[in-house]
């Protein structure tokens, strides 16, 4: 492994220092996303819906509390500390706790597209030094060192353009899977506190009435 690494050059311990980052960050975001935000959004909407259809205020909040360490719990209550003020007042502690908590949700994950774009420029550059080195070489060389050097060069070039690509392309893979997955959870975010919006509000006309 270190003879590799030695055969491609300096540029492919960068490239591995961006890798090991980018694994760290990838582990890190899937076990936030996967483990940490998962959740039945459906169901927990429905505990708490059913309480404030009740007139069950302090049961709907209890339940928000019990899950307070998800977004959606902080999302929720926020909404229901507000439900005796206006609507407007109301959508609008929804808004900001839904963009706090997207904030949240995607942090860190375009940091991946940026390491795929860096390992790839980084093998560009380990194979354009390769080229330089190679075409330096057999130009001060003797007939019968020419062969040899060109064959090393071009080694170099080449180790780094696919130990770029090796690390690029899995960076942009993770990328994707871990922002849909965000995606989908803020969706969730969104969909529930609208549900809670229409039903706070539907709630307090009815009181008027």
């Amino acid at each position: 492994m270190f003879a590799f690494f030695n055969s491609g050059g300096p540029f492919m311990y960068v490239i591995l220092a961006v890798s090991i980052t980018a694994l760290a960050i990838s582990c890190e975001r899937a076990a936030f996303l996967f483990f940490k935000l998962k959740l039945n959004a459906d169901s927990t909407y429905l505990r708490i819906s059913g309480l404030l259809e009740k007139m069950n205020y302090r049961g709907a909040l209890e339940e928000c509390s019990k899950i307070e360490n998800h977004p959606l719990g902080r999302i929720l209550k926020s909404g229901m500390m507000k439900a005796d003020k206006r609507d407007k007042e109301i959508e609008m502690v929804l808004e900001e706790n839904i963009m706090r908590e997207t904030g949240v949700v995607k942090a860190r994950i375009n940091y991946l597209t940026l390491f795929a774009n860096i390992a790839t420029l980084l093998g560009l550059l380990g194979t354009i030094q390769g080229l330089i080195s190679a075409f330096d070489g057999v130009s001060s060389a003797n007939a019968a060192m020419k062969q040899e050097i060109l064959a090393k060069g071009i080694s170099v070039a080449m180790l780094t353009t696919a130990f770029g690509l090796i690390v690029a392309i899995p960076c942009l893979i993770a990328y994707y899977i871990l922002n849909n997955r965000g995606d989908h959870i803020i969706s969730q975010f969104e969909e529930k506190a609208l549900a809670l919006y229409n039903l706070l509000t539907s709630m307090k006309r009815e009181e008027k009435e």
